[in-house]
């Protein structure tokens, strides 16, 4: 069954989507199959992985409020892994359009359920906002992606974030995992950098992945050209970095479920 992560922080501007975007491609590279669903209304991720308006057959307002099948709004990008369910500016419309509706915070959850025994990885780009869009996001997730940019007021909205993650746990998914903050937007000449790495670090010291993901020019200029940087540049450094990110994650899952498996042996044995 596909894990469903979901990427998120309300805060603007920390590179969410550009590491939804290249987390879901260096999944893929690694010949994981793997569905990114674009929940911001914006609809970055689907541009940014070369899908343009007059391409669409679909999209993701129609299975939270039509019931739309959410295969049926699957789109296939340039990695032969890597398939996208995109967003319109249109969703923006959907959380007045749910409030009234039924189980209005588990619509995605619906949704995607059918789809979880096709997909290795579910990756799902939150809007920036801790609205109902997001809700839904933390409803279906089996975990959380925290990306922080390491910049002024990094930290600012992180604990409201935190919050609402646990109201999730509280009352709407109880397994909800964090599988960690990623740092981006790492400038080594900036002083600012690494004053917000070592922040970070100390108030969150088990939850900062090793993987920093820098400032990049190549990584800032792909999404203009409709493709993940490891197609636009798989040599740059932004690409190196979410190649990184990728296995980083994959290994700390499996060592998560060794740890998981050892304890039921452990217990039983008992």
């Amino acid at each position: 069954m596909g894990r469903i992560l979901c990427i998120s922080n309300q805060k603007g501007g920390v590179g969410k989507t550009t590491t939804a975007i290249n987390l879901a491609a260096s999944l893929a590279a690694s010949e994981r199959k793997t569905l990114l669903v674009d929940l911001d209304p914006q609809g970055n991720a689907g541009s940014g992985l070369g899908l343009t308006r007059n391409l669409l057959h679909g999209s993701v307002l129609e299975a939270l409020l039509d019931g739309r099948p959410m295969k049926e709004l699957v789109h296939p990008t340039g990695l032969t892994f890597l398939d996208v369910v995109p967003a319109t500016p249109e969703l923006t419309s959907a959380e007045l359009s749910l409030v009234g509706a039924e189980d209005p915070q588990l619509r995605l959850k619906q949704a995607l359920a059918p789809l979880r025994d096709e997909y290795d990885s579910i990756l799902i780009d939150c809007p920036p906002s801790l609205g109902l869009l997001t809700l839904n996001a933390l409803a279906a997730a089996d975990a959380v992606l925290v990306p922080l940019q390491c910049e002024y007021y990094a930290m600012e909205g992180l604990a409201q974030l935190m919050s609402t993650i646990e109201l999730a746990r509280e009352g709407l998914n109880p397994d909800l995992a964090i599988d960690g903050i990623v740092l981006t937007m790492f400038d080594p000449r900036a002083n600012i950098s690494h004053q917000v790495a070592e922040e970070v670090r100390r108030v969150f010291p088990d939850l900062v992945l090793q993987t920093v993901v820098p400032r990049n020019v190549r990584l800032a200029e792909s999404p203009s050209f409709g493709k993940p940087v490891l197609l636009y540049d798989i040599t740059s450094k932004g690409a190196e970095a979410y190649l990184s990110l990728a296995q980083e994650l994959l290994k700390r899952r499996k060592g998560k479920l060794r740890r998981k498996a050892s304890g039921v042996s452990e217990r039983r044995a008992r």
